[in-house]
């Protein structure tokens, strides 16, 4: 037996643009069924830039992982120095990197320092 469908409701602006859905009958939003491709589009809108500043956050920690690891080699700190926490972290990323079980996020080129 087929679910029952759940309706999704729609607010537009002036141009006819989606620019906010509700599960809930509100004030100013239009019944539009789950199916319909424009709500799908919009909710792929909306997660573009969140799944965008997560790939960053990926990266940044490749850049922090990298930069601490310099740092540790030039003496400029020790490992030591950093929390029990944090060198167990970098301990298990230095694994991974190592057993090749890495995410690659700077790609197949690893030589750019």
């Amino acid at each position: 037996m087929r679910e029952m469908e759940q309706m999704r409701y729609v607010r537009r602006d002036a141009d006819g643009e989606i620019v906010a859905v509700s599960m809930e009958p509100l004030e100013g939003f239009e019944a539009a069924s789950t199916d319909a491709g424009e709500v799908a589009d919009f909710g792929r809108r909306c997660a573009a830039p969140q799944s965008r500043f997560a790939e960053s956050d990926r990266e940044v920690v490749r850049v922090l992982d990298d930069l601490v690891n310099v740092l540790i080699e030039k003496n400029l700190i020790r490992f030591t120095d950093l929390p029990p926490a944090a060198q167990r972290k970098l301990m298990e990323r230095r694994g991974l990197r190592e057993s090749g079980t890495h995410l690659g996020l700077l790609g197949e080129d690893t030589a750019l320092f």
